[in-house]
């Protein structure tokens, strides 16, 4: 990790789009980058706690300088094993905690009335690799918009805006946040019926930013590319084969994202252009937008952004339950939601950005507000609105800091149907063997369509 950063850092080959459009947003001063590992953290979140002590100071998160070794690199352990619920949300007392829930959480009470959220002592445990920090801070001083804010120039691998001043760049750190630079994860889909059945859908998939490929970024060959993506599904019967391709690109106004599908019953590959936005996702009933994964993807053009400001929310955080081998899909999916027993929610300062679709644009969210927390710049929680301005979906992210690896991310997420009472699960692991393999070797001859077709055959 650390050759790779210095090695980007003394060639100065910082990825640049477009260059020939003008920035829309200037980059902040030297001053206040500055204020990075000051009164804001590395990634720019505020150092100090608030007033009334609920949220902590941090104090450099959970990382593998302060932290046991796991025996499963793949499944941190749940070093918050022995912490108890500080209190439960119900709907009971529901009025107390409003002002620190969105609309799509509230949302759930009224749907279920013996929902609960238990909220446990807030950890801020989020950290990246030390070596990430002053790429970072040197893209504050050099990031900038272009394409009317639909893309990138002079940004290095992460946090193009660790100071925002606007909704579009706090959604530009979401999209390009550390996910571990190489990364293989072996989970499972749950699209959950009103009356909670459900078929497992199992799934692999495999992320790798250019940096990290063997050889590292070439300035050609991964020209406009933020990271490679390719994911299979291995069940149940009738989807297994089915895999897609993705070089996911930095300007999608410049370039759509390239995408390829291995259909197992055509048993050829084909592109497709439609795996963007609100094209449909394989394996999902209907339930997931392309754009729905990881909570958020892909080019934010369709969308007009606005920064609302920060405020303390509850939202899932080390939810280290969600990896426990020891209980089974069935005991964790349930009817309406699930089970709120392996659930963890806690106080978090988050951004908050609302998305209005723009005049002449399609999709089938007209709105969507983001919160998105402040210490990794994942999204935690997102409502999302029909064309009628109704409340349709709510989306969660329940993340833990894979402290093996200095690494934020989700081990699920779920995107709630809020009129049908369906609702869909992503990311569950506790039934496989494995769950993540980090820093595996790759090179880019694994992500071209000549080795999806192979990968079919």
């Amino acid at each position: 990790m650390k050759k790779i950063i210095n090695k980007i850092l003394a060639t100065a080959g910082l990825v640049t789009l477009s260059l020939m459009a003008s920035p829309v947003y200037a980059k902040v001063s030297a001053d206040q980058a500055d204020q990075l590992g000051k009164t804001l953290t590395p990634l720019g979140a505020e150092m100090a706690g608030n007033m009334a002590g609920t949220i902590p100071a941090w104090t450099g998160g959970l990382h593998s300088g302060n932290t046991p070794a796991s025996v499963d690199k793949g499944r941190p352990d749940n070093i918050l094993k022995d912490e108890k619920p500080l209190f439960t949300i119900t709907n009971s007392n529901l009025g107390h905690y409003k002002n620190n829930l969105s609309p799509g959480q509230l949302a759930m009470f009224n749907k279920f009335p013996n929902y609960k959220m238990p909220i446990y002592k807030t950890h801020r445990s989020g950290a990246y690799p030390d070596e990430l920090y002053p790429v970072i801070k040197q893209n504050a001083t050099t990031a900038t918009l272009i394409q009317g804010g639909d893309g990138l120039a002079d940004f290095n691998i992460s946090i193009p805006f660790p100071i925002p001043q606007s909704g579009v760049e706090v959604i530009w750190n979401h999209i390009t946040r550390y996910r571990g630079g190489s990364s293989e994860r072996i989970g499972s889909i749950q699209p959950v019926l009103r009356d909670g059945s459900f078929v497992t859908v199992k799934q692999t998939d495999k992320m790798v930013w250019p940096e990290y490929l063997s050889g590292g970024r070439d300035s050609k060959k991964d020209d406009n590319v933020l990271f490679y993506y390719l994911g299979r599904i291995t069940a149940p019967a009738r989807l297994t084969g089915t895999s897609m391709l993705l070089h996911e690109t930095l300007d999608q106004v410049k370039e759509a994202r390239r995408a390829w599908v291995y259909n197992s019953g055509q048993r050829r590959v084909r592109r497709a252009p439609n795996v963007a936005y609100d094209g449909p996702i394989a394996g999902t009933e209907g339930l997931r937008t392309s754009d729905n994964y990881d909570m958020y993807n892909g080019s934010p053009d369709r969308y007009n952004w606005k920064l609302v400001g920060k405020k303390e929310m509850y939202i899932p955080y080390n939810t280290y339950k969600l990896l426990d081998t020891n209980a089974k899909y069935t005991t964790l999916v349930q009817a309406g939601h699930l089970n709120p027993d392996y659930l963890r929610y806690e106080l978090h300062r988050v951004w908050e950005v609302e998305a209005t679709l723009k005049e002449g644009a399609r999709h089938i969210y007209a709105k969507r507000t983001f919160y998105i927390d402040e210490d990794t710049w994942s999204c935690a929680v997102i409502d999302q609105y029909d064309t009628r301005g109704e409340l349709w979906k709510l989306s969660e992210g329940h993340s833990i800091q894979f402290y093996d690896v200095n690494t934020p991310w989700l081990v699920a997420e779920t995107l709630h149907d809020l009129n049908s009472g369906r609702y869909l699960v992503t990311g569950l692991s506790n039934e496989e063997p494995k769950f993540m393999v980090w820093g595996g070797e790759s090179t880019r001859r694994e992500f071209s369509s000549a080795a999806l077709r192979r990968m079919g055959r």
